[in-house]
């Protein structure tokens, strides 16, 4: 128990947070209100699964790197706390969980698969060759809600949920860059690819204000095309309010928030999406 606690604290369990009410968020547009509840148990553990398996292989995958950095050199695989045969094992048990989900889930699900697993595989690589590497991000989050929706109704998704899949993307992928910026100096040195380390960190800090306003507007949009209502535009106001606080407190010579910015502000914007959304839908009923 002791190794699982350490395994979890690895991937940061608790930032799955981020992604899930997304995901519930397009199960509740499919559904057209609260779904089944095997609906919700699947949709929950695959969603688990998913990102368990991302985070560990990209854990594993960066432990050289994150031995170097001084920002992540005590992390569980860097620091000795686990070794890399242990996070294979996790790896398995996260792929497992994810196959035990999607084969209780309607046949669409299980014929698109490696739609979802693709991306996670293989974007903590990118950073060796891209700077482009937050929007690979950004398109894993921005799969949960798309993913949800081929559960509910096991159709494909609609442009209302393209619509929220692609404002994840752009939220996502701004806080990346965000985030990124602690590691410009490392980064550079090493030669890893990101926003900042190629157009600069107050560049990059603009470039998220800019994909944050994209995401709200998409956001908008996903409302519109589901007829959300005043509701939701009511809960969308009070998101547009926490990320220009994130985009507020943090600056290209002051990154000591970064914190505050990304953890804090950014848990809000995702449970406050859902609430909005599920109001909204139950309201509309």
């Amino acid at each position: 128990m002791g190794k699982l606690k350490i395994l979890l604290g690895m991937i940061k369990f608790e930032h799955t947070i981020f992604a899930l009410p997304f995901a519930y968020s397009g199960m509740v547009l499919g559904a057209g209100g609260l779904p089944d509840f095997a609906t919700f148990f699947w949709v929950t553990l695959a969603m688990i699964g998913a990102r368990s398996f991302a985070m560990a292989l990209n854990r594993l995958q960066d432990a050289a790197i994150d031995k170097k950095n001084p920002r992540t050199d005590e992390r569980a695989l860097p620091a000795g706390l686990v070794t890399s045969g242990e996070a294979l094992i996790f790896i398995a048990a996260a792929l497992a969980a994810f196959f035990a989900a999607v084969f209780q889930l309607p046949d669409l699900c299980r014929r698109l698969w490696a739609v979802v697993l693709a991306p996670m595989a293989v974007y903590s690589l990118t950073k060796r060759f891209t700077w482009a590497c937050h929007f690979v991000l950004g398109l894993c989050l921005g799969l949960a809600p798309m993913g949800a929706w081929v559960a509910a109704t096991n159709t494909l998704p609609t442009t209302g949920i393209w619509m929220l899949a692609i404002g994840v993307m752009l939220w996502t992928a701004g806080f990346d860059i965000l985030y990124s910026c602690q590691d410009y100096g490392f980064d550079t040195r090493e030669g890893l690819h990101s926003v900042p380390v190629r157009f600069g960190i107050a560049a990059a800090l603009q470039a998220t204000k800019l994909l944050h306003a994209l995401a709200v507007l998409f956001l908008g949009l996903m409302g519109f095309f589901f007829s959300l209502g005043a509701v939701f535009y009511a809960g969308l106001a009070v998101i547009a309010c926490f990320l220009w606080y994130e985009n507020s407190i943090v600056k290209p010579h002051d990154l000591s928030r970064m914190n505050a910015a990304f953890f804090t502000a950014n848990g809000c914007v995702s449970i406050l999406a859902f609430a909005a959304v599920f109001a909204a839908v139950m309201a509309g009923r």
